[in-house]
């Protein structure tokens, strides 16, 4: 079982990896800036958090969350993004993410802990229908 902890400045360059991997999956273009900004952002942990699954000594699986209020309620948490290395599938660093992501939106009281994926992300999807509930929503992005 992989062990999870927040990212840490020695996490640098796997975690590139690891989000590089992520934004290939999902076919986003991503500068070296953004790269550096967003990962500045994880280690200041103030709007958006990230988590590290590591196995055998390395970073395998990342996921980025943020909390954010809405009409409704206080506390949402949204998982952004949740990627695990190829070759670490299928050994429970995922899962280990999502649970390790429930446990700091139960405590911090949120009422609703949710993620999107692509309606074709099968693999994805096979875990996502065992730990959660399909709401039915469809995603629409609006160009700005």
């Amino acid at each position: 079982m992989p062990t999870i902890a927040p990212l840490a400045p020695a996490d640098r360059a796997a975690w590139e990896i690891l989000a590089r991997g992520y934004k290939a999956f999902y076919r986003t273009e991503t500068t070296p800036a953004e790269y550096e900004r967003t990962w500045q952002r994880l280690l200041r942990a103030d709007d958006v958090h990230g988590l590290g699954a590591h196995a055998d000594g390395r970073l395998v699986g990342i996921a980025h969350y943020m909390f954010h209020t809405n009409a409704w309620m206080d506390d949402a948490c949204y998982l952004q993004d949740l990627f695990v290395a190829e070759d670490a599938r299928g050994h429970g660093a995922a899962r280990a993410l999502i649970e390790a992501v429930a446990e700091v939106a139960r405590r911090k009281g949120c009422p609703r802990y949710y993620w999107m994926t692509q309606e074709d992300n099968a693999r994805a999807r096979a875990l996502y229908d065992k730990v959660a509930r399909w709401n039915g929503f469809i995603r629409y992005d609006y160009t700005l």
